[in-house]
């Protein structure tokens, strides 16, 4: 069993790696690790995670108290919702948030990440809908992302970043650049005039390879009702598990374009 520093010092390199890629700026961004059905440890509040080391991180309980933390170091503000993840999905081990540019500039135009455009994509990911928009540091980010929680392993969180959780520190950070990745090609395609999808009958064969690799996580392949009632899955038909996360019409994806390239001085 891996000990309490080297999960610390994991935690760190994953915080450096978020930060060189730019999913963070800044102090944004936080990490945890379940390490016992009470113990977490996870990033402080106010710093960089580009500049952690092992000494700056925090051990809290499974209501988010502290349980051991250094001098000047106190847990992330969004502990609450790591913890309403751990609580509702028993599987997950790590939860990583971020800011990736692509990804957060989606959840900001409120268009989720639902197009099968990648068998990648489709087979790690899925569908990655938008939970409502919430106060940070407040219990609203929590009650908004926990409806997602039992049919998705990403989601999009409005009007400020995106959120992944796996079975292990690295599998949920591979799962923020996946998505980081997914949101930056749609991008492009679209820039190029739309992406053209992988049909219903391409999805549900790539949904039958994930299937038999044994993949773990909640996925459409498993969990999405329309396919459990032999309907097409929620790529791209904006259904799934009751929530509206389909695709945004042409007039608001004109918008973000436009206020993208305005940015860019283009």
């Amino acid at each position: 069993m891996t000990n309490e520093y080297e999960i610390k010092k994991q935690i760190c390199e994953i915080g450096k790696r978020i930060y060189a890629k730019g999913m963070v700026a800044s102090n944004d961004g936080n990490i945890s690790v379940k390490i016992s059905d009470n113990e977490f440890l996870c990033t402080p509040t106010g710093v960089s995670k580009g500049f952690m080391t092992p000494e700056y991180i925090c051990k809290v309980d499974a209501k988010g108290n502290v349980i051991q933390a250094n001098p000047g170091f106190k847990p992330s503000s969004e502990i609450k919702m790591h913890m309403r993840v751990y609580r509702e999905r028993p599987d997950v081990k790590s939860v990583v948030h971020a800011h990736p540019m692509y990804a957060t500039s989606f959840a900001i135009a409120g268009i989720p990440l639902t197009e099968p455009i990648m068998p990648e994509a489709v087979i790690a990911l899925g569908c990655v809908p938008i939970a409502e928009y919430g106060t940070p540091s407040t219990e609203e980010i929590p009650d908004a992302v926990s409806k997602y929680l039992q049919h998705f392993d990403a989601v999009l969180l409005a009007n400020h970043g995106a959120l992944t959780f796996s079975d292990s520190l690295l599998n949920a950070y591979h799962k923020m650049e996946s998505v980081e990745f997914y949101a930056q090609l749609l991008y492009q395609a679209k820039m190029l005039g739309g992406a053209q999808p992988l049909s219903d009958a391409q999805v549900q064969r790539l949904y039958e390879i994930r299937r038999q690799f044994g993949l773990k996580g909640k996925h459409p392949a498993d969990v999405c009702p329309r396919v459990k009632d032999g309907k097409p899955s929620c790529h791209g038909c904006g259904v799934n598990g009751g929530s509206a996360c389909g695709e945004a019409d042409a007039e608001t994806i004109a918008k973000i374009t436009k206020m993208v390239l305005e940015s860019l001085g283009k």
